[in-house]
């Protein structure tokens, strides 16, 4: 079987205040373009659609056309969506139950009766049926209720006493789609600008990926970057589009997954994707940088500037948007600016502290003793309660 593996579409999204719609719509129309070439049995969307979670009415336009596109590919093709951290659910499953005579299947909430399970689809290939589970993004405070008093106290506990209430036949080939922040074992998940936002101080959201053991393909979202959390059946996909500078090293792309027999391990393969505006670095000096420019052309390319002339050069940023038309920062980077640096450093800063460990200063400051393990456990978990309050 073949699965199409794509998330965080972040549909809507500003890079810098510069709209990305042009090379969404064109991602978008590459996979299309893959969809109907390739024949993939599935498509899986695995959360963060939308960058927000109240769109604007141009990201629902680019979303309801590219379903509109997937959809019209004849003989049909299943498409599977969950919810990221940054969609609304409410938003998301506007129409579900159209949606799902077109194949289109829209997993929102998690659990939140006793008698509700994760929404799963069954398909057939010629080794016999996959079963598809679809765990939208949750957190603990999101299904707490449904279990003993102090069984789920994070994020790990949370997913693991989801998926524990699951009957999962391991005789056929499972496949999880999940949004979660997932790290394997000997091996902390490669993180970049565009994400860290969600990524939780202290790793609060960390959850072993070893819970998915249950699953011969567990498709990721949430992390931009393509790469997988622990073994080879469980990986992040990465976002289709750079999102951030940090991402201008990427290789975008679909992932494309080929389910043989069970216990056979997943082929990975990947379809390259990518806009029409580049996302990158420039360092060099003044002149250096403006003749990477294409000569007598504006330079449509989302760049980020460091100059690094010893003589102070006249109207840098004027010269650099003559030349590229979508300057996203300008830094100079020299031995006066290296030397201010430093001076301004010698007055050092206070650390910034994580809620964590403002408390443990305080507490020991005070107590003259240090927390103990079940106190480190408590505020954890009350911090993290005051966190999901707060929507963070």
């Amino acid at each position: 079987m073949k699965l199409f593996h794509i998330s965080d579409l972040h549909i809507g999204k500003l890079l810098n205040g510069y709209s990305l719609r042009e090379n969404q719509e064109h991602v978008l129309a590459q996979i299309v373009s893959y969809a109907a070439s390739e024949r993939p049995d599935v498509i899986l969307i695995c959360g963060d659609i939308y960058d927000k979670a109240a769109p604007s009415g141009e990201a629902y336009q680019v979303f309801d056309h590219f379903l509109e596109e997937l959809s019209g590919i004849e003989p049909g093709i299943p498409v599977l969506i969950i919810a990221g951290n940054h969609d609304s659910p409410e938003r998301l499953s506007y129409a579900s139950s159209f949606l799902e005579k077109h194949q289109i299947h829209l997993s929102v909430f998690p659990p939140v009766k006793a008698e509700e399970h994760l929404k799963k689809i069954v398909l057939e290939d010629e080794y016999g049926p996959v079963a598809f589970y679809l765990l939208p993004f949750l957190k603990p405070g999101y299904v707490r209720h449904l279990f003993p008093e102090g069984e789920v106290t994070d994020y790990e506990s949370a997913v693991r006493s989801i998926l524990s209430r699951e009957e999962i036949d391991r005789r056929i080939r499972n496949v999880l789609l999940s949004h979660q922040f997932y790290a394997g074992r000997s091996k902390e998940p490669e993180t970049c600008e565009s994400e860290t936002a969600v990524i939780m101080a202290g790793g609060l959201d960390r959850i072993d990926a070893g819970v998915l053991d249950d699953f011969d393909y567990a498709a990721l979202g949430h992390l931009h970057g393509a790469q997988q959390a622990g073994r080879n059946g469980v990986r992040y996909c990465g976002s289709p589009y750079k999102y951030s500078v940090s991402e201008e090293r990427h290789h975008k792309a679909v992932t494309v997954v080929t389910l043989g027999p069970k216990g056979e391990e997943p082929k990975i393969d990947f379809l390259p994707l990518s806009g029409t505006q580049d996302v990158r670095r420039l360092v060099g000096t003044l002149q250096e940088v403006l003749d990477l420019a294409p000569e007598g052309k504006v330079c449509r390319d989302f760049v980020s500037v460091t100059i690094t002339d010893e003589e102070e050069a006249y109207r840098i940023r004027e010269k650099l948007e003559e030349r590229f038309d979508h300057l996203l920062e300008l830094r100079l980077d020299n031995e006066r600016t290296r030397r201010r640096m430093k001076e301004e450093g010698e007055g050092e800063a206070l650390p910034v502290l994580s809620p964590m460990e403002a408390f443990r200063q305080f507490f020991e400051a005070v107590h003259h003793v240090p927390l103990t393990s079940g106190e480190v456990r408590l505020m954890e978990r009350l911090i993290q309660e005051a966190k999901e309050e707060e929507g963070q």
